[in-house]
């Protein structure tokens, strides 16, 4: 099943032009102007987008772009703590997060929509035995979502 983006999963960030640019300041990164239009993108409007989403919508609006630059830009974003980047069963594509809480995902196989889960709507209980130090995990529940 293709990847949707339209989820409506979270509350997306509303962040200006000045505000991506001094966001990308802050961890580092020049504010270019391809790099300023992939974070208007992946930031504020997609929801769990991957490389070739972002690709598509930056050709249509940012004009031409390769798509070595999306996954550099990208890269980048997740490396200065910006973007998360996840690999699920179900696709072999990475897809990006902007959602940086803690939280889960719930797969709609009949929509292809990724949905946001946050930790206190999930109770876990393991018991590992003490070889195990967990450190973190991430719960990908998948199943269809009534209308």
């Amino acid at each position: 099943m293709p990847h949707k983006r339209r989820a409506k999963t979270h509350i997306k960030m509303q962040m200006s032009r000045q505000d991506i640019e001094q966001s990308l300041r802050d961890k580092g990164l020049q504010p270019t102007l391809q790099r300023v239009g992939i974070c208007q993108f992946v930031l504020c409007m997609a929801d769990h987008p991957t490389a070739e989403d972002v690709h598509a919508w930056a050709e249509q609006n940012l004009g031409k772009i390769s798509l070595a630059t999306i996954y550099n830009t990208l890269g980048s974003l997740v490396d200065v703590g910006l973007l998360r980047e996840l690999k699920f069963s179900h696709s072999e594509k990475s897809i990006y997060d902007n959602n940086l809480d803690e939280h889960h995902h719930f797969f709609d196989v009949k929509t292809g929509l990724i949905h946001d889960i946050p930790v206190q709507n999930l109770e876990l209980s393991m018991n590992l035995g003490k070889p195990f130090k967990v450190e973190g995990y991430e719960i990908l529940l998948k199943g269809t979502v009534k209308p």
